[in-house]
């Protein structure tokens, strides 16, 4: 399984990991000159965005910790551009991530919801 193949799956377990878990989503791949959000989604009260890490090994880490401080920054810069163009938006709002672990035949070992990991800078 490609890289990009990797990540497609792991968006579309995510998507249906938070849809079970009461998400409603409204947008998924929403791109913009600040950068890329995988999912964005609406959970109670909150406006969510919700950036997703998918990886076949944990060689180099688990997914969760391949969010460097310069993706955390691009993450709010895109959350802050959607608020900006979009109206009748929920006034609370959060980044969220999903790491998902998938073993060697690409099945989900691991799918576990952080939320509010990247919060304000």
């Amino acid at each position: 399984m490609r890289r990009r193949e990797t990540g497609i799956l792991g968006e579309k377990l995510a998507k249906d990991f938070l849809r079970k878990r009461g998400y409603r989503v409204w947008e998924t791949n929403y791109r913009c000159p600040e950068g890329e959000i995988d999912i964005i989604a609406e959970h109670k009260d909150y406006l969510v965005f919700v950036e997703v890490r998918t990886k076949k090994s944990l060689e180099f880490g688990s997914p969760e910790e391949s969010i460097t401080a310069t993706k955390r920054e691009r993450l709010r810069a895109v959350a802050s551009h959607y608020q900006q163009t979009h109206s009748n938006l929920p006034q609370l709002w959060r980044i969220d991530v999903v790491a998902v672990e998938l073993d060697q035949k690409g099945k989900p070992s691991r799918i576990e919801l952080i939320e509010n990991a990247v919060g304000d800078a």
